[in-house]
This record gives structure tokens, sequence and C-alpha cells, in this order.
């Protein structure tokens, strides 16, 4: 095995790179949606119950986790828990962690290089004089690669191998690449949030017209930040709200254990895992709520965003929004909110190539350059059909398998062979070594009880999502022997297509139907591709446990 010359080089810049790690795009583009989705104030309470039940427990275990495998040279998901409990099979849980990197960096990158396309875009006035609807079709037309509404031909793929390339060639300079990005984009980061939360907060009603008379950017602000009582006792809510901490510190993917992996074995995780933990939830709760929804219902008003919040939000109305300041304004508010998810992303996609490149150099000696451009091609090769078949599902097939149901599983694994297996009594230990603050008690009762059962829960409502979200309704079937009835994006529902399946059946245009059926064609390509990876990345385990047995150094 090859001795690891990687290290960080200061407290700052680990804890600043786990924050980037955490800080994302869905910081901004999804917490704000989920929380007008699922009744404003009234999400904010379950989802902070839900980060200090589930994220910061989450964040102790993949921290001390990490750095338990580190001790013994292991710095990559399969092997730090293979170290952790003697096993042939408890490796293989592990791939979840090497896996859903490369498959969520395939399409995430691909958002990451929209938000350069749009810096460039913004600076150059493309924008200018556009319509609401104008904005929207120069996204659609982006995303459709036959199109090109700028004079670039290809503009997604060429925008898309650039960011590869940039992320390639960080990645190539070590830890202390990903530390130096950290330590610039971290801050720029908070600095155009920050600008851009001023402006939401000023706003007022300056923006009303007499299209939209009643517009009123604190009506955004009042809707998001006043609790609706009734709807805490709504599971929907609280299941969102429990998804939202996946996203938004990206636990369940094995990059917080390979980060944690190069640290000191006596170095604090405690203080750190929370220093970046509050530092992800200030940006999302106080910067990513002053941001999108302040500033579109300062125009267009609440009721719009009520009727319209999404996540294409930031990309199909902002520059439009941002038009209405001038040109001037315009292009230093498109560069500080586009550059602004720029640094977002680029900080949490370098985060997923480590498990990769720490797995290659551990168990197949290879170094940081040749491991960080074979991550490159792999991205490459994985992600070019989620731009070329951005439109046929391909884009959100990925999404759905590696970004939100694999991170759940993962999570759900790994706190029960932490808490269960490895033991509380190790992994308290652990938790609490070098620690530079008093972990509270209640927590090793948390880890143990709350947090796996929390993850079982969403892990199963996710399985047997219910009809329409109702859950209570489904219940009150279920318990009067009338059965469950399964929603369409449930997993199983989802497994067979069973919502293009009706669709199909209720059609009656020869077009549509062929529409459909070709949609199903594509999503069992990106299913194929995944699942392919998963093998490839499984394979390459049991090689390295065929080489390491060599060795002597397998477990059995």
């Amino acid at each position: 095995m090859a001795a690891s010359s990687q290290a960080w080089g200061s407290r700052v810049g680990l804890i600043l790179a786990m924050a980037g790690n955490a800080v994302g795009l869905g910081n901004f583009l999804r917490f704000p949606v989920q929380a007008v989705q699922n009744g404003g104030g009234a999400f904010i309470i379950p989802y902070l119950i839900c980060f200090l039940l589930m994220g910061i427990p989450l964040l102790y275990i993949e921290w001390s986790s990490g750095r338990f495998g580190g001790k013994f040279g292991n710095h990559s998901t399969p092997y730090i828990l293979d170290s952790m409990v003697k096993g042939r099979i408890l490796k293989y849980i592990g791939v979840f962690g090497i896996f859903t990197n490369v498959a969520v960096a395939a399409y995430y990158c691909y958002i990451e290089s929209w938000t350069m396309s749009y810096v460039y875009h913004s600076l150059r006035g493309t924008f200018n004089g556009m319509s609401q609807h104008g904005v929207a079709d120069f996204f659609n037309n982006y995303v459709d690669i036959s199109k090109s509404s700028t004079g670039i031909p290809y503009e997604a793929v060429v925008f898309y191998i650039l960011c590869l390339l940039l992320n390639t060639f960080i990645l190539s300079k070590g830890l202390k690449g990903i530390e130096k990005v950290a330590k610039i984009g971290m801050p720029l980061l908070i600095l155009f949030g920050a600008i851009l939360a001023i402006r939401g907060l000023t706003l007022g009603t300056s923006g009303a017209s007499e299209l939209f008379p009643n517009a009123n950017a604190w009506d955004g602000l009042n809707f998001l930040w006043t609790p609706q009582y009734d709807s805490i006792l709504d599971l929907k809510v609280w299941m969102a709200a429990a998804g939202q901490i996946f996203f938004t510190l990206s636990v369940g993917m094995g990059t917080i254990h390979c980060y944690a992996a190069y640290m000191n074995s006596k170095d604090d995780i405690a203080l750190n895992a929370v220093s970046a933990g509050f530092m992800n939830e200030f940006v999302e709760v106080v910067l990513g709520s002053l941001i999108v929804i302040p500033i579109a219902a300062g125009y267009l008003g609440l009721d719009w965003v009520l009727e319209n919040a999404g996540f294409g939000m930031a990309f199909q109305t902002m520059p439009y929004l941002f038009q209405q300041w001038g040109p001037m304004l315009a292009a230093i508010a498109g560069l500080l909110w586009f550059g602004l998810l720029f640094f977002a992303g680029i900080t949490s996609s370098l985060a997923m190539g480590t498990p990769w490149i720490g797995f290659m150099r551990d168990e197949f000696n290879w170094g940081q350059n040749k491991g960080a451009w074979s991550f490159g091609l792999l991205i490459l090769v994985m992600g070019l059909p989620t731009v070329i078949f951005f439109q046929e599902g391909v884009f959100d097939e990925y999404d759905y398998w590696a970004g939100t149901v694999s991170l759940v599983v993962f999570a759900m694994l790994e706190t029960i062979l932490f808490s269960w297996i490895f033991g509380m009594k190790k992994g308290w230990a652990e938790i609490t070594s070098g620690a530079d603050i008093q972990v509270p008690l209640i927590y090793k009762f948390i880890i143990k009880f709350v947090t796996p059962v929390m993850l079982i829960i969403i892990f199963l409502g996710s399985l047997f999502k219910p009809l329409n979200n109702d859950w209570s309704g489904n219940v009150s079937s279920l318990l009067s022997g009338n059965g469950w009835s399964l929603d369409n994006g449930s997993i199983i529902k989802t497994i067979t297509h069973a919502g293009i399946k009706e669709k199909i059946m209720a059609a009656t245009d020869p077009a549509i139907i062929g529409q459909l059926e070709s949609q199903i064609l594509y999503l069992n390509f990106a299913r194929i591709l995944l699942l392919g990876l998963f093998v490839f990345i499984s394979a390459l385990v049991y090689v390295a446990f065929l080489k390491r047995r060599r060795e002597g150094r397998a477990t059995l």
C-alpha cells in the first residue's frame, strides 16, 4: 500500500473544506423551494429538529469513522468500514461511498457548468431586455444541445467539459488544492450571499409595478419565518425536512469520511464537525432564505412565488429580476448570484473526487495526478448522457437513484453499523477522543436509538410513499382494512415506471405514446449505467481484497 503524504495544512482549511463540501447548490436552490412547498415557517421547525437529531449525529458518525479508518491507512469508505468491523461483506456497504460520489458528480458538475455559463452571459449582457418568458426560453434552449441562442455550438457540452477540466486540475493538486479553493471560495460565497441578501431585505415594495401592484419582498420573508403550526403535524413536512438534511450536510455520501481520514488520530472531530455543520446551517437558513424568495416576491408577488417556486427559478427567473436594476447592476448581480452558486458547487464537487482518488491510491498505488484525471474521465463517461439526454430524463434519473435513494440507504446502514456492530462504547470513545468541546451525553442515546429509527422511517417512507403523499389518510385506510395505496413517487412504483405507464394507458395520440415509451428506454439506459458503475466499483473492491490477501493485509 502506498503511504499517503496527504494532510490538511490547517484546521481552518479543514473546516472550510468540510463546510464547502456541505454548502452546495441545494443551500440556495433547494432549501427555499422546500420551505415554500412545505408551509414556510412550519418547515423550519422540523428542519432544525432533524438537524439536531439526525444531522449532528451523522456528522459525528462520519467524522469519527473517517478518522478511525485513517489510523489504518484507509482513505475510502470500503476499507474505512472494513477497519471498523472485520468482515468481508461490510466493505461492500462502503461501495456506496464511492459510487454515490461518482454518480452525483456526473450530473452535479452539469449544474455547476450552468453557473459558469450564466456568469459569462450576465457579464456579456445576454439577458438585457429579455422578458421573463425570454429568460426561461434561454434556459430551455441551453439544455437542448441541438439549439443555440448564443452562437456557441453545443454550448452546454463545452461548458460542462470546461467545468470538469477545472475540477480535475484542482483535484490533481491534492488536499492543498482543495484547501486553497475552500479558503478563497467560502469567504467569497458568504460575501456574495450577504450582498444579495441585503438587497433582498431592502427591496420592500420598490419592485412593485402595474403588473404586480401588491409585490412586497417582506411577504416572502414573513411566509418563510411565520410558522403555520397546523402543518407541523403533517408527516409530509417532516419527511421533506429530513430529506433536506441529507442534501444540505452531504451526509450519506462518503466524502466526510475521506476528508476526516487525513486527520491526525488525536485531532479534534467534535468541535470541527459542529463548526462545519453550523456554518452550513448559517449559509442555508440565513443567506439561503434571504435571496431567491424575497427578491422574487418583491417583483412578482408572493402568490406567484407560491405557485411557481422550483429549482429552475435560479436560472429561469433571477436573470430577469436582475434586469429591473439596470444593465450595470444586473451584470454585477448576475456575477454575484451565479458566482455564489459556482463556489457553492465547486467546493462540493471537489469533495466528491476524494473517495475515488483515495481508494485508487490506497489499493492500487495510483498517484494523485493519475487518480484525479481518471476520476475526471470517469465523470465524463458517466456525465455526458445527463447533458446530451437531459430532456429525456437521464439527469433526473441519476438524481433520484444516486442523489436521493443511495444517500438514505448508505446513511441508514452506516448508522446501524456504527451504533450496533462497531458499538457505541467504542464509537463514543472515538467521537470524544481529542474533543475540544464537551459532547452532550444525550447524543450517546440519540446516535444509538433516535437517529437509526429516523433513518429507517425515512427509508420505509420513501419505499412505501402513500398516494398523494396523504400519510394520515393512508394510515387510516390501512387500519380499517382497506390497504395502503402507493404513490407513483414511491421507490417501489418508480422501479416499475408506474407513473409513465399510467400516462401511456391514458394517452390516445400515437405520437405521445411513442414519446413516453421512448422515455422509459432512456430511463432504463440511465439505470444500466448506474448499475454498471456500482458493479464496476464493487469489482475493484474485490480485486483490492484479493490483493490485500496476497499481501497478508486482508481481513476475513
